[in-house]
């Protein structure tokens, strides 16, 4: 049955006439809902895939759906997606002329942007110089206060030492936040709420960002408590052309993990939109970024906001601002790696009703959100409109131990929050994934708790109402 469909999809290729992109093969260095999501957008694009997989994604959806697809290598990440120089190998075998990254993985490995740029191989992305200065935090951080974004008070570039932190952190005042400098998805971050604790939080931090990044630098900053987790989408050409696409609030997250999120948010109104989109602009331009990416921003309880990362890449949740706004995205993306212009002016984005998301991970929220691999014996996906399920997922699948927990994202579209809400729900109370457990449950009590529902909740939320660590 795959290999019919995809000799129909291979029809649709060679008589498709649309688009008029340079890029005739895209190699997608990356699995899951995401690589399926990139095969999709080039289908639609007139332009062929290249997947690559490891021994253990043989028989993934993404594998099955581009048009050529490459073992390159065991199941490990190492071994596979995070092995440079066999991605770049299979890149030049099948004749690719660009990489898309997607998110996680290699996507925001500067050695892999330079490596791709030495091969004259378009990298789907931003330059690794870029990726260096906002991959940084530290660096970061002195970018965007040089530029006059509004920053969290800190440390002044990257520190060492335990001593020279706990110096820092006693000037600044507790409660204080350790992060490692080339740290993401909650890695070597550590809340300090006294002198005390100071020096035990830091050195575990710093060895967990030493095992993870391989780096020993971390910067303090004032940790804001009761905030909001408000991030504005970006797309910036290679000509210096900007535009927000609106903000998402991601404020439901387990231990800065996210779990929720939703466009616009319901903590803001249409003066401080404004005003945070402009600044989302302002710091895009300082670090002279071209291709979509997120200004992250903490907002507290007095609507005070404060810059805190770059990422230099598709987010996760970019299918959330896809609903309210109608532009795609991944599209977009490769127009500008392509060094197509900006179709589009800040005056063109309309932003309309209310979108959000629910991620479906394999794990068991009863017993510590442990990891839950296995197979699929059954699956069935909510619909209807305003209903958009990404995953990668199928009856028989085998969800495999290694790799990220998301096993699929379901977001919905309608009139306003109220409505959202009430889509979800059912969207929810319709999903079946048989044979594996996930936080399904977990996430359809979130949806149903009246905190979630007034909208007035911030990132403590899970740690709190919902009473798990």
């Amino acid at each position: 049955m795959m290999k019919s469909y995809m000799h129909r999809q291979s029809l649709l290729l060679l008589y498709h006439n649309g688009g008029k992109s340079v890029f005739k093969k895209i190699l997608i260095a990356n699995r899951g809902e995401i690589a399926v999501r990139i095969i999709r957008a080039c289908r639609e694009m007139g332009i062929a895939t290249v997947a690559v997989c490891s021994e253990v994604d043989r028989n993934s959806l993404h594998a099955q759906l581009a048009d050529e697809t490459i073992c390159i290598g065991g199941d490990k990440a190492s071994d596979s997606y995070l092995n440079i120089e066999r991605i770049i190998s299979a890149t030049i075998a099948t004749g690719a002329d660009a990489i898309h990254p997607g998110f996680g993985f290699l996507s925001e490995n500067s050695k892999f942007a330079r490596i791709c740029e030495k091969c004259n191989i378009t990298f789907i992305g931003p330059s690794a110089d870029i990726i260096d200065m906002m991959g940084n935090k530290s660096q970061a951080r002195k970018t965007m206060k040089e530029a006059g974004v509004s920053i969290i008070p800190g440390s002044d570039g990257a520190v060492y030492d335990v001593i020279e932190a706990k110096k820092i952190a006693d000037s600044i005042g507790y409660p204080v936040m350790i992060k490692a400098s080339s740290g993401g998805g909650g890695k070597g971050m550590r809340v300090v709420n006294n002198s005390e604790e100071f020096e035990e939080k830091f050195v575990t931090a710093q060895t967990e960002s030493i095992n993870g990044f391989s780096d020993d630098a971390m910067y303090i900053e004032k940790y804001i408590a009761s905030s909001r987790h408000i991030e504005f989408q970006i797309l910036a050409d290679k000509y210096g052309n900007v535009l927000h696409l609106g903000e998402r609030d991601c404020s439901v997250q387990r231990k800065h993990q996210k779990l929720i999120e939703e466009s616009p948010s319901p903590a803001i109104d249409d003066r401080l939109r404004e005003e945070m989109g402009k600044q989302a602009i302002l710091a895009t331009k300082a670090a002279g970024y071209y291709s979509a990416g997120t200004i992250e921003f903490l907002l507290d309880s007095t609507d005070r906001y404060y810059f805190i990362e770059m990422n230099t890449r598709i987010q996760v949740e970019h299918g959330v601002t896809e609903m309210v706004t109608g532009i795609d995205l991944i599209k977009q993306q490769i127009r500008i790696a392509d060094g197509e212009i900006l179709d589009i002016s800040q005056d063109d984005i309309n932003i309309s009703g209310h979108a959000i998301e629910c991620r479906i991970n394999a794990e068991d929220p009863m017993h510590k959100f442990m990891p839950s691999p296995g197979t699929v014996n059954d699956i069935h996906l909510p619909g209807g409109n305003g209903v958009r399920v990404d995953t990668a997922l199928y009856s028989g699948y085998t969800i495999p131990s290694m790799y990220d927990s998301l096993i699929a994202k379901v977001i919905v579209y309608d009139k306003d929050r109220v409505a959202a809400i009430s889509k979800m729900k059912s969207a929810l109370g319709e999903l079946i994934i048989d044979g594996v457990t996930t936080n399904l449950d977990f996430q359809y009590s979130i949806i149903n708790n009246d905190k979630f529902d007034s909208g007035k909740f911030d990132t403590g939320f899970i740690e709190n109402e919902m009473k798990i660590g």
